[in-house]
């Protein structure tokens, strides 16, 4: 996406404010007619107070130089502060958009991008847009008009020097873009850099135990050096050139005026210019420049604003695989069966990770599902409520095929407690009500006792107003599990998904979300996936999904008479423990 694109989409963020941006560029070429009023001034108040010493001019003068700044002033402040207002406002926009366009795309997004790369994308480089916006592209916009304004000022004194400087002018903008080209390519190694970074960071501070426990202090220290010392390696660089650029620009800047002081003076010695249109001249070609100069001084943070924003954009781009079709309906309340029609998937179109699945699961039947790892029992159940989109085949829930539905009814109707407990560091009670926070204290507490959790959560400091941290870290493990118990109980969706909720506990534990558990199926439809046979003894029906495909049906007793993987798999279990 080249730099002209990249402008359309702002402007189109920038629409919802026109408004204000039309009353800012007045305000601006205000600011640009009152600069060029003060450089022309040096003209009357030479010639007229201090060569002709004019006293009418001398009373009248000071005063139409004080209404001037004062309207230079009053114009800078509007268009400064409305100009500034916008460019957050574009920012704030693009912040909701890309954060509200994350969480519309489908899990193979999140499997194929990291963490930290996300995040850095979020802060880091909007960030760096925010800072492109407020203050350069601001600043150019002034400079801008201020370079117009003098413009004519210089030729309104004396067109030839005038024709002279608009040739020579444009030699000073040879750095600017050459100086532009560098900073464009630091800028997206520093920001691919410090996605990495970002990316590391958030890595090890998650596994930060497994770090300590195999003694990896040093090793990822060295790593996060080396990253770190890139990041310097660019930085200096830019550093290196951010400093040159200045005393380059100060070069032309006085190479340029040196000439103009040469060539003036003899017109003024031949009487063919007064002193005062030299100096007005002289100030007006000073003023000029001055703005060229600031350009290059903001020319790195636009590079990194158009690298940012190139980095941002791409994640706008993303479209989201799994929509709703346009004449999508709700779907009807659940009653009678789920159906796996001839049912094949695949993440990369070529590896089956699914086959030929055919199964009906009625209302009120609980469905284990068991199998080798890898063999696909989590994508099963992932299909249900489209967080994948099948291959071949469809998914029917009551007849209605999942595709013709609206995502929002699908998954109204769904519970998920995962054996990677998801909570937020928020309260209790929040976490609880998650999908529903209007959601009474009652109905919470009833949630929470029929969860086994109420107990533990009347003696957290602060009970349900308790923050229970990032991850919920302040909890154990089981109590993590039983309020994701109890959000689920408080959701109240006919259909319910357990993934393999009770591997990572502990006996005790175990028992206590068991108890949860099988509050929370009573009169569900639920599909479990169990890694230890507790609630699988308890299921009226076990399939067993080998290589993508189900090898077998039936109950446990059942499936212990027929020998089969199930049979090993038990076996294996039993033994182990």
């Amino acid at each position: 996406m080249n730099e002209k694109e990249l402008l359309a989409r702002f402007l189109t963020l920038v629409k919802p404010y026109r408004g204000r941006l039309a009353i800012a560029m007045v305000a601006m070429a205000l600011v640009a007619a009152f600069g060029s009023a003060q450089a022309y001034m040096i003209k009357p108040v030479i010639d007229k107070i201090f060569i002709e010493k004019n006293e009418v001019m001398l009373r009248l003068l000071p005063f139409a130089l004080i209404l001037i700044f004062l309207g230079k002033g009053a114009a800078y402040y509007i268009y400064s502060s409305f100009l500034a207002l916008v460019g957050q406002a574009v920012i704030r926009d693009l912040r909701k958009a890309i954060f509200d366009h994350i969480h519309s795309l489908p899990l193979s997004f999140f499997h194929n991008t990291s963490t930290g790369e996300i995040i850095s994308r979020v802060i880091n480089d909007v960030t760096t847009i925010q800072a492109a916006v407020s203050r350069a592209l601001v600043g150019i916009l002034r400079d801008a008009l201020q370079v117009v304004g003098l413009i004519g000022v210089l030729f309104y004194l004396n067109w030839r020097m005038a024709i002279f400087t608009i040739f020579i002018l444009p030699l000073a903008i040879l750095p600017v873009v050459k100086f532009g080209q560098i900073f464009r390519k630091l800028s997206t190694n520093n920001q691919e850099i410090t996605a990495q970074i970002s990316s590391m960071l958030h890595e090890t501070i998650v596994g930060h135990r497994i770090v300590k426990a195999f003694g990896m202090e040093r090793y990822e220290s060295g790593r996060f050096a080396t990253l770190v010392n890139n990041l310097f390696a660019v930085m200096a660089k830019d550093v290196k050139f951010n400093s040159l650029q200045h005393p380059v620009m100060e070069l032309f800047g006085g190479a340029l005026a040196a000439g103009f002081i040469a060539y003036g003076g003899s017109l003024v010695f031949d009487a063919r210019m007064t002193t005062g249109e030299f100096f007005a001249f002289l100030a007006a070609l000073v003023m000029t420049f001055d703005p060229i100069k600031r350009v290059s001084t903001v020319n790195s943070l636009i590079q990194q604003g158009l690298a940012g924003a190139r980095r941002v954009f791409a994640i706008l781009d993303v479209e989201p695989d799994i929509t709703d079709d346009p004449a999508a309906s709700k779907l009807p309340p659940f009653k009678g069966e789920v159906r796996f029609n001839d049912v094949s998937f695949s993440y990369d179109g070529s590896e089956q990770v699914l086959s030929d699945i055919n199964l009906t699961v009625p209302a009120g039947q609980i469905l284990a599902i068991v199998g080798p790892s890898g063999g696909g029992k989590t994508t099963l159940v992932n299909l249900l409520p489209r967080f994948f989109e099948v291959s071949k085949g469809a998914i029917t829930i009551d007849g209605e095929d999942l595709r013709d539905v609206t995502m929002a009814s699908l998954r109204d109707q769904q519970a998920i407690v995962s054996q990677e407990t998801v909570l937020f560091n928020d309260t209790v009670r929040n976490n609880i009500a998650y999908g529903d926070l209007d959601r009474s204290l009652a109905e919470i507490e009833a949630a929470a006792r029929s969860a086994n959790a109420l107990e533990f959560i009347r003696q957290l400091p602060e009970g349900f107003d308790t923050v229970i941290g990032e991850s919920g870290t302040r909890l154990s493990g089981g109590q993590r599990q039983r309020l994701s118990i109890a959000r689920a109980l408080l959701k109240n969706s006919p259909i319910l998904i357990l993934d393999e909720a009770t591997s990572a506990l502990d006996t005790e534990s175990e028992r206590e979300v068991q108890m949860a558990l099988e509050n929370l199926m009573r009169d569900r439809t639920t599909f479990v996936i169990a890694h230890r046979l507790s609630t699988i003894r308890r299921a009226h029906r076990i399939i067993v999904i080998d290589q993508g495909r189900i090898v077998e049906s039936g109950s446990h007793d059942e499936l212990l008479t027929a020998g089969g993987v199930y049979r090993r798999l038990y076996t294996m279990q039993v033994e182990r423990d």
